[in-house]
């Protein structure tokens, strides 16, 4: 439930006095740093100088409710304080409060590019932080650069109450999901869905549905969940990036993604949908 203590109002400059402690989303490298007692916690202090934590840059993210938040980067090798651990942000979800562990990826996100557009990419001169958007320029060449967000699609493709489901060779051991891959540049995401589902596996869809969508900070992602019917051809994986696709029955699924992810969400929806829809002994 979204109450007015977890709605997050994104903002680029602070105010110039904040009298009250801050949320401190904190990271080295891909870990997010939280203080462990007595449950793990995002810190919320006026500055992680205060607990003796160097900071390499630090980036304004807004308000979570009337708590103004911040984004840093603290150097890998840095100790932490007693009771302070690091944790990945994929292990994050289940932690922490789930509008907490969202704005984690957000503010991993920022960070991550703010670490790497140091410099301009056409002409090399240190790029600037800009005050009125979230954006760095250069002050040479006037290149701007603002924090990617790279679109992927996902789909769910029925046939009656059999759903596909595909798995990569790196997943845990009979795990599966939907089909999903990056939006091209020019592409339309219908087409998007379309081309994957063709090149992952070998089958032609219809009846494409928008189904919902899922920021997804591994890198910078922007999932967008699509349903579709079956609409013909033999079930051929790439062998590249698709190890195995198969026809599951919405009451027999196999192992899933985790609960945080947008496909499980779509997985399990849809599959009581269909359950309903087409049932097994009518």
């Amino acid at each position: 439930m979204t109450t007015s203590q977890n709605i997050y109002t994104p903002l680029v400059t602070p105010p110039e006095d904040i009298a009250h402690p801050s949320l401190w989303f904190a990271f080295q490298r891909n870990a997010i740093i939280l203080m462990e007692s007595p449950e793990p916690a995002v810190p919320v202090c006026h500055s992680l100088v205060h607990h003796g934590i160097d900071t390499i840059r630090s980036h304004y993210l807004g308000l979570l409710g009337e708590q103004h938040c911040f984004a840093a980067e603290v150097d890998q090798s840095h100790p932490l304080p007693s009771g302070w651990i690091s944790v990945g942000l994929r292990d994050v979800f289940g932690l922490i409060d789930e509008p907490l562990a969202v704005l984690s990826g957000r503010a991993f996100q920022l960070i991550d590019w703010e670490r790497n557009q140091q410099f301009c990419s056409r002409c090399s001169t240190p790029m600037r932080t800009r005050s009125d958007e979230r954006s760095r320029s250069c002050p040479a060449c006037r290149l701007t650069s603002y924090p990617p967000v790279s679109p992927a699609v996902m789909v769910l493709i029925n046939n009656g109450r059999e759903l596909l489901l595909a798995r990569k060779s790196e997943w845990a051991p009979g795990r599966y999901s939907a089909i999903a891959g990056f939006v091209e540049p020019g592409e339309m995401l219908e087409d998007t869905v379309a081309r994957e589902t063709r090149e992952e596996v070998g089958v032609s869809v219809k009846n494409i549905q928008y189904f919902g969508s899922q920021p997804w900070p591994f890198p910078h992602s922007l999932m967008v969940a699509f349903t579709a019917e079956y609409a013909g051809g033999a079930v051929v994986p790439d062998g590249v990036e698709i190890e195995e696709a198969t026809w599951f029955d919405v009451e027999d699924l196999p192992n899933l993604p985790a609960s945080i992810s947008i496909s499980r969400r779509l997985i399990t929806t849809i599959a009581a949908e269909l359950a309903l829809k087409y049932p097994r002994y009518p």
